[in-house]
């Protein structure tokens, strides 16, 4: 565990520092949370509160954090921001409040019209009666002349003992004046509470009645029914069709047909969209403008890497079912959809091998050669193989993320630690879910401690925990949060009565009070974590292949720091990593990262040269023997002369500091490459030189080393399945599927509607969390610095 104490070395800071930090992080994570709010993850008040810093004016050091309302620049102690808005916008201390909810509110009570009155009974009529708010409605022209009209307006209803068998009474003011007048009301009228027969449930009539008598009389249109031209139409229906399709199965073609749907486009002036017009003429339309895009993007680019993803089956047809997409790699960094293959289940190598390559014809033609090999998430062995066999070009490599999630089950297949771990916490999470007495004081703890029941979760026996790795990652990621209250559990009284008579009770107890089951229970899971967070990252970055090595000494590294943190035996687990590398491994990998200028390495007299050093031997003839492959017998040794002078010369030092130019990134604060297009451009301008060897480096690159692209929701998949048996219903999926994945490639996103859901829920549950730690002056912890890279040892 890492510490977070201060460096002893480090003068301490001073009374007047500490306080100047702790206000300082108070107003900073106020002003994260108000952020927040306003982007509708918070709470209302946020609008119109605003955290201001009060500096001290002569040595402008923070001296105070405070609220200041935006409506009348009041300011208030920022110590509880929900309390301030109690009782100062909503009991009515703020001045501007009122106004701000209500703008067509004047200073006095002046009566308002009927028909601006809620109706408590139905909401189908707020629209009608906020329409009318705006009007001065017949009943409500004649102005207040006295305090009475000001306090018994006719907003004032009440239920009247008066009205009985029919009759319509009311009662009577200090001085009534019945008026004549059928329509209007006079001054001495509005002094009078108004009962209605049907009582409040009238209110939605009365105002249909004065807003037919207000049309009448001004038979003007009205502002809020202005209807929209034929090419605002046009416009907003073509926009709800691209979201509807790009959605991709978030919302279902029934969801048209709803009555609140097409009551909210009828509000908006917009017709009614008819399911078969976004199933037909519109979704031929837009697939046909996608694909033309698409076709035009890739006929421009020279050569292309074709991605394979979801070969892997998934049950989510009552049965195994596979959707396997294609994307094109281009080399100017950017990807564009090509199609989706409906399979039925596992495929054999052979067939998978068909597929890839009539995914490869269908993008050029006879023209094969542009196609510089294909990345897919399974069928290395013999697929892919096959295909590189027969076609010496080509460079195909496997997912580099599925290599990462494989070694994990590697792990739990073949290391003894992970799968006595994983046994003994089995065995802890079956019996305090099904042991009653024990799950009864389990979850009086845990409601206690984490504020929520719940039972432990547990690797179902359904699961292969050698080929599956979640179910066992959450089950001991959930014994470790339940730590302490398992340890509060086996000391209850009522416990240890069952320990006299239960020898399973004992051996569970025993084992919760073992350190040593704690201990390696912490190890396995900070491996699983370890290789997990590497994972995550590859599918974040998507990197190319020239980063597969230092991608694999920097897991090394982390995997030999492991061992000595936990006392682990360097020897077994080494040994797992080298055979899933060298199951992963191509020679590309090598090739590439030799030949990518990003990598080149400052040598003592000032020359950039590539990183040979890292190599190992044989990685270094892997290097010649598939350069002399990708290039025609006649230059072959003309590539390995060039190679020769690359590794002696390398490059120009300024060209090669402007390819290695790093940026920060925006969203993740990590340093990046600048320009990742430059390492392809300078074999194509200044080292043009070297021309067959500049050839075989533009195209190995680029190429990625990962396979994974558009992610379909999980309903867009059961919609799938329901018509997977129907050829039009098929049609219609995959021209959705492409429209969806050419936007969102558009847009770099790769991301479901089903993971920013829960990233949002997340996040909305600990805003209250984040609120009490900003207010509770809690002290800061500061993070380790970043380890030395791998190139930068070997320097």
């Amino acid at each position: 565990m890492a510490s977070t104490n201060s460096n002893p070395s480090d003068p301490p800071l001073s009374p007047d520092d500490l306080a100047a930090r702790a206000l300082n992080k108070r107003y900073e994570g106020l002003v994260t949370v108000r952020t927040k709010a306003i982007k509708g993850k918070g709470a209302w008040y946020w609008a119109h509160l605003e955290p201001v810093m009060v500096r001290n004016p002569n040595t402008n050091v923070p001296k105070a954090v405070k609220l200041k309302c935006l409506l009348c620049d009041a300011v208030f102690s920022a110590s509880n921001p929900s309390r301030t808005a109690s009782e100062h916008l909503k009991r009515g201390t703020c001045p501007n409040f009122t106004s701000v909810l209500r703008p067509n509110s004047s200073a006095s009570l002046s009566p308002q019209p009927i028909s601006s009155l809620p109706s408590p009974s139905s909401h189908n009529h707020r629209k009608r009666s906020a329409q009318m708010g705006n009007l001065l409605s017949p009943l409500s022209q004649a102005p207040p002349t006295s305090t009475s009209i000001q306090v018994h307006s006719l907003a004032m209803i009440e239920s009247s003992p008066g009205f009985c068998g029919g009759e319509l009474g009311y009662s009577q003011g200090p001085n009534p004046n019945p008026n004549p007048n059928p329509v209007g009301l006079s001054q001495q009228q509005h002094q009078h509470h108004l009962v209605l027969s049907g009582g409040k449930d009238d209110l939605g009539a009365l105002a249909m009645l004065e807003n037919s008598v207000k049309k009448l009389k001004s038979p003007k249109p009205s502002s809020a029914n202005v209807s929209l031209t034929k090419e605002q139409v046009d416009c907003a229906l073509e926009l709800l069709s691209e979201w509807f399709y790009e959605s991709c199965g978030s919302v279902s073609f029934s969801s048209l047909e709803h009555p609140k749907f097409k009551a909210f486009l009828g509000q908006v002036g917009l017709p009614a969209v008819l399911q078969r017009e976004l199933s037909g003429a519109r979704l031929d339309a837009k697939y046909g403008e996608a694909k033309t895009e698409s076709e035009a993007r890739i006929r421009d680019a020279m050569f292309f890497q074709v991605a394979s993803d979801g070969w892997e089956c998934n049950n989510f047809c009552g049965g195994e079912e596979s959707m396997v997409k294609f994307m094109i790699n281009l080399p100017n960094g950017s990807s564009v959809f090509q199609k989706a293959v409906f399979t039925g289940g596992s495929v054999s190598s052979k067939y998978a091998e068909e597929v890839m390559w009539d995914a490869v014809s269908g993008v050029c033609g006879n023209a094969v050669q542009r196609c510089v090999g294909i990345v897919a998430d399974k069928y290395k062995a013999k697929a892919l193989r096959n295909l590189e066999s027969q076609n010496h070009w080509m460079v195909n490599v496997s997912c580099q993320l599925q290599g990462f999630v494989s070694l994990i089950k590697d792990f739990n297949k073949e290391h003894k630690l992970f799968m006595v771990v994983t046994d003994n916490c089995v065995k802890v999470a079956n019996f305090v879910n099904t042991t009653t007495e024990v799950r009864r004081i389990f979850q009086k703890y845990k409601m206690q401690e984490l504020e929520y029941a719940g039972l432990l979760q547990v690797s179902s026996s359904k699961f292969d925990n050698s080929k599956n790795y979640a179910p066992v990652y959450a089950m001991l990621e959930d014994m470790l949060t339940c730590s302490r209250i398992l340890q509060m559990v086996v000391l209850d009284d009522c416990y240890k009565v069952a320990c006299v008579e239960d020898p399973i009770a004992r051996e569970v107890a025993a084992m919760i009070q073992n350190e040593g089951f704690w201990n390696e229970l912490e190890a396995v899971y900070s491996l699983m974590k370890l290789i997990r967070g590497m994972a995550q990252e590859i599918e974040a970055e998507r990197p190319l292949i020239g980063q597969c090595l230092p991608l694999w000494e920097e897991l090394r590294t982390k995997v030999k720091d492991w061992c000595a943190k936990f006392n682990i035996d360097e020897g077994p687990v080494e040994k797992i990593v080298e055979k899933r590398f060298a199951k992963n491994y191509h020679p590309a990998w090598s090739a590439a990262f030799i030949l990518d200028p990003q990598y080149l390495m400052k040598d003592a007299s000032g020359k950039y040269l590539p990183p040979f050093k890292c190599l190992t031997h044989e990685q270094e003839k892997d290097v010649d023997k598939l350069i002399t492959r990708l290039v025609s017998r006649e230059e072959a040794h003309v590539a390995l002369m060039e190679l020769m002078k690359w590794r002696t010369e390398g490059m120009d030092p300024l060209y090669a500091q402007a390819v290695q130019v790093k940026q920060q990134d925006p969203v993740t604060g990590k340093m990046k490459i600048a320009n990742p297009q430059s390492s392809r451009l300078v074999w194509e301008t200044c080292l043009s030189k070297l021309n067959v060897l500049g050839k075989v480096a533009v195209r190995l690159i680029f190429l990625h080393a990962t396979s994974f692209g558009f992610k379909c929701n999980w309903s867009f998949m059961k919609w799938i399945c329901v018509h997977r048996h129907s050829r039009i219903g098929l049609e219609r999926a995959e021209k959705m599927i492409f429209i969806a994945a050419h936007a969102k490639l558009e847009r770099r996103d790769l991301s479901n509607d089903e993971e920013r859901e829960a990233e949002l829920f997340a996040t909305a549950s600990v805003d209250e969390d984040m609120l009490n730690e900003v207010l509770s002056d809690a002290p800061t912890v500061l993070g380790l610095p970043e380890s030395v890279g791998w190139m930068a040892n070997q320097a």
